[in-house]
């Protein structure tokens, strides 16, 4: 009889437990913390937005100190990078340009989130001809060399930082685009869908409400894998002397500055080079796993 009870009794438990079951998002968090490249892309990468934030109140130079008759010297107790040619801690410019670097990153990713997931969301809520006609703009600015775009809004308009950002974010969004017209077109036809069309509600509170939050996960994921390359892009534009102007500086310019004076000075380029290739790599590694976190099919396998 206790036995018959107690069998009853858990098998009541175990009917709760997977009747109240796990959330998508509980079940990619578990799969995400058993994946230690991609915690240990987001611990460094928390670890360097948190620097870049405090680097005004621990810099352990002044942005602007300069000792011209130091020069450019080795690492050393007292210059833990060593210095550049006007005796500037490289230390401190690396952080300062982490401050530029992260901030293109981000807000350039976030122009670029906002026009493709928009625009991808009412071509493929709405579809029809108005689908194609969107979709044929995307794919005409694909086929465009966007380089030489961005160049050339550099040039005609002047090399502004805010222009800078979203210059990078207008040309960035065209994938998300893609990727949110193929979700949405797959959500449109679900059942909640449907009784939010019943209801009477909005296209626009349908896909703000109900279509783009079951969207997210694939967002999230090519989000993480846009800021990489958008840091990327304004590395190369520094690098050619479009990007960061002085004073302000970024690790692309620093970068710039280290390859002419690669042989003689090698500091200059490998600290900054190692911070942008790091936090590139912890971005990667924490798309990667957000990615294989968020794919269901390929967690049942």
């Amino acid at each position: 009889m206790s036995d018959a009870s107690t069998l009853s009794i858990s098998d009541e438990i175990n009917l709760s437990e997977a009747e109240k079951g796990s959330s998508l998002w509980q079940d990619a968090w578990i799969r995400l913390s058993k994946n230690r490249l991609a915690v240990a892309g987001g611990v460094i990468l928390i670890f360097l937005i948190v620097v870049a934030l405090l680097t005004p109140w621990i810099a352990p130079y002044d942005y602007e100190t300069q000792n011209l008759d130091l020069g450019a010297t080795p690492p050393s107790a007292a210059h833990w990078l060593g210095t550049d040619v006007f005796g500037r801690d490289l230390l401190t410019q690396v952080m300062y340009g982490g401050r530029v670097s992260l901030a293109v990153g981000f807000i350039a990713t976030a122009v670029a989130l906002l026009i493709g997931v928009t625009w991808g969301a009412v071509a493929g809520y709405v579809g029809g001809r108005t689908d194609a006609f969107m979709m044929r703009i995307v794919d005409i600015l694909y086929a465009l060399p966007f380089m030489i775009f961005i160049v050339l809004l550099m040039v005609i308009f002047g090399r502004n930082v805010l222009l800078l950002f979203l210059a990078i974010g207008a040309v960035e969004w065209l994938t998300m685009a893609r990727i949110m017209r193929s979700q949405v077109q797959s959500l449109r036809q679900q059942e909640f869908v449907e009784a939010a069309i019943s209801l009477g509600l909005s296209p626009a509170a349908i896909i703000r409400k109900h279509v783009v939050p079951n969207a997210l996960g694939p967002i999230i994921v090519y989000t993480t894998l846009t800021i990489p390359s958008v840091m990327l892009l304004e590395a190369f534009l520094s690098f050619l002397g479009l990007g960061i102007q002085p004073p302000q500086t970024s690790w692309g310019l620093l970068i710039s500055y280290g390859a002419e004076t690669m042989e003689e000075y090698p500091w200059l380029l490998i600290f900054p080079g190692m911070a942008l290739s790091i936090t590139l790599f912890s971005l990667n590694f924490l798309g990667d796993g957000l990615r294989d976190a968020l794919d269901v099919r390929g967690s049942k396998d």
